[in-house]
């Protein structure tokens, strides 16, 4: 199933696409109340003569995270390679665990919002495409053999970091990672059952057209199971939690020279199985 959510009115629906359209769920508005009545929801009837073509929709971020959203650093060979001597203060070796921060829920923004430079906190605003876990059902300690059980479906993410704000702080992630709309969503969600194996998708990302990323998750080198293993351990997920699994080699800080986000680039963010964002960046956000 593909779950799209959407403007209606002043309001958000929630959908099901269907090809080129949009069918209003009857009764449910947000994801998570989808995955607290699902499997059931998924064979909720749809209003056909309520279906909206797709192209004229205003879709939103397809689930808004109630708690900090769990990211994965490093979890890509190339990217950890391309990174060694700008690592924002950092020097370490691989880790042999995943590398986990957060970012907040006010960095949630629309698959195709216009996203906000903050010229006046950063000049150094980079890209990081990623795909996204959205958790179904709580659980900690999770054994690996059964991490997917837990998935409700997958988003595609791109984590905007802000370079110059990790080096200022320390070393530290959390703040280059949070300015406000430093993370659009969507378009839709694919659920598990449509894509059932995270390890084989492309994904990219291109800056005005042009491809700076282009990898596949079998590079990473913490899978979907182990990410929600080792972050489950001593910690409860929770339904409507999202994690990001990692960007691949190919960001603009590792560049020579280096680019960065400015004024009216077009960011186009793709994943395999699910589809790509397109956001336009602004500074007069």
């Amino acid at each position: 199933m593909k779950i799209a959510r959407y403007r209606n009115g002043t309001g958000s629906m929630l959908g099901r696409v269907v090809g080129k359209q949009i069918f209003p769920l009857a009764g449910i508005n947000d994801v998570q109340a989808l995955i607290a009545d699902w499997p059931k929801a998924a064979s909720l009837p749809v209003d056909q003569r309520a279906a909206v073509p797709l192209a004229d929709a205003k879709l939103l971020a397809p689930i808004m995270p109630r708690r900090n959203i769990f990211c994965v650093g490093w979890n890509y060979l190339p990217h950890f390679n391309e990174s060694i001597g700008k690592r924002e203060g950092q020097e370490v070796d691989l880790p042999d665990r995943p590398t986990f921060f957060t970012k907040l829920p006010t960095t949630v923004a629309g698959p195709y919002d216009d996203l906000p430079l903050h010229q006046a906190h950063t000049a150094r605003l980079d890209w990081e495409v990623e795909l996204a876990v959205v958790i179904g059902k709580q659980g900690r300690d999770i054994h690996p053999d059964h991490a997917l059980e837990y998935v409700f479906g997958y988003t595609v993410a791109n984590d905007i970091s802000a370079r110059d704000l990790q080096r200022a702080h320390g070393g530290q992630w959390f703040k280059g990672k949070s300015l406000d709309g430093t993370c659009p969503l969507g378009p839709i969600i694919t659920t598990a059952d449509e894509l059932q194996d995270p390890q084989n998708l492309a994904l990219s990302c291109r800056v005005n057209g042009q491809t700076m990323q282009d990898s596949h998750t079998r590079w990473q080198i913490f899978d979907v199971s182990r990410v929600i293993t080792e972050l489950s351990a001593g910690l409860t997920l929770l339904p409507g939690d999202i994690i990001l699994t990692g960007t691949p080699d190919g960001i603009g800080n590792a560049r020579n020279p280096p680019i960065y986000l400015r004024d009216g680039d077009t960011l186009e963010s793709c994943v395999d199985g699910i589809g790509c964002m397109r956001n336009v960046m602004r500074a007069n956000l």
